[in-house]
């Protein structure tokens, strides 16, 4: 007996058993449910071909979109005190940070990168919703400030990627002192006549939203994102109203004015080229000015990395 269960089960079982299937193969869609192979989506640079739904990305992911390829280096941030007050909730601060720097492969809930956008000298402060919601505090402001800083110091547009819900509560007031900070850093930017622009995503709310991330002198947004200081729910519990289904969407923003236009993330890095050269008043690289091409992006290859390791069209004013 013990002949048949230690040497031949084991047999049968190894060559008519199941194979292991890597569970990162296939992603759920947050708006409509459908399941989306990885391919496929990392294809269509992580928009569902269902519902034109517009997944959240990486920041790493963001400036391989927006750069011209093989055209930017990161820009290094300063290290600051990690925990200045001694935070703890249900776990240390310390330790929170230390689970969302393995999780989303970055030190800090920004990126900061200088490069070339259709030829054009740019600096990009993106960042990773990933980390921590996207929650800004004395890293994140520290980083638009470098980013501010590099933009005055090699003459370049600075592109703003906020992916946010706001101050991070663990900083308190050392958190919510980053939005004059920041407001600060851009205004240096503007009053040096170089454009600043603002790639508002989902989503872009609290403190980021009551701060830089208003400021631009163009605003674009990604379809259906969305962009607002407080929650919806806390909105209806004060006024005691329902609000419209498509409040606080990127699309309902642009009927309001309060944006300058929706953009499907594959046209993203083609408007984005010709509104620096028209407020440089520069021609840009036509080598440069083309269709999205995820695979020249090498998007696939690097949303295949980051999940091995564990985890309309333009509408215009």
């Amino acid at each position: 007996m013990s002949w048949l269960t230690n040497f031949v089960r084991p047999k049968i079982q190894a060559l008519v058993g199941k194979k292991d299937i890597p569970d990162n193969l296939w992603q759920r869609c947050p708006s409509c449910d459908e399941m989306l192979f990885h391919r496929e989506l990392s294809a269509n640079l992580s928009v569902c071909h269902h519902c034109n739904y517009h997944i959240r990305i990486s920041a790493a992911s963001r400036l391989e979109m927006i750069f011209d390829k093989d055209s930017y280096e990161r820009i290094k941030l300063p290290t600051l005190h990690l925990d200045p007050l001694k935070f703890r909730d249900t776990k240390r601060y310390t330790d929170r940070l230390r689970d969302a720097r393995s999780n989303a492969n970055e030190d800090e809930a920004i990126v900061v990168a200088k490069g070339k956008v259709g030829g054009l000298p740019c600096v990009v402060a993106a960042f990773d919703f990933s980390f921590m919601g996207g929650s800004m505090g004395q890293a994140v402001g520290e980083g638009l400030l470098v980013a501010a800083n590099e933009a005055l110091s090699i003459k370049a547009s600075l592109i703003a990627v906020p992916a946010s819900g706001g101050a991070r509560m663990q900083e308190g007031m050392l958190s919510l002192v980053q939005m004059p900070r920041t407001v600060i850093a851009v205004e240096q930017v503007r009053e040096a006549g170089l454009p600043y622009i603002v790639i508002l995503t989902d989503p872009t709310t609290g403190g980021v939203s009551a701060s830089f991330a208003m400021l631009g002198d163009i605003h674009l947004a990604e379809p259906s994102a969305m962009i607002g200081f407080a929650g919806r729910r806390v909105i209806e519990d004060t006024i005691r109203e329902e609000l419209p289904e498509d409040f606080q969407k990127a699309e309902r923003m642009l009927d309001h004015g309060l944006i300058d236009m929706v953009v499907h993330r594959k046209d993203l890095r083609n408007t984005l080229i010709s509104v620096i050269s028209l407020l440089c008043q520069k021609t840009p690289n036509d080598l440069t000015l083309q269709s999205t091409d995820p695979e020249s992006l090498n998007l696939s290859k690097l949303e295949n990395e980051e999940n091995s390791s564990g985890n309309k069209e333009m509408i215009g004013n």
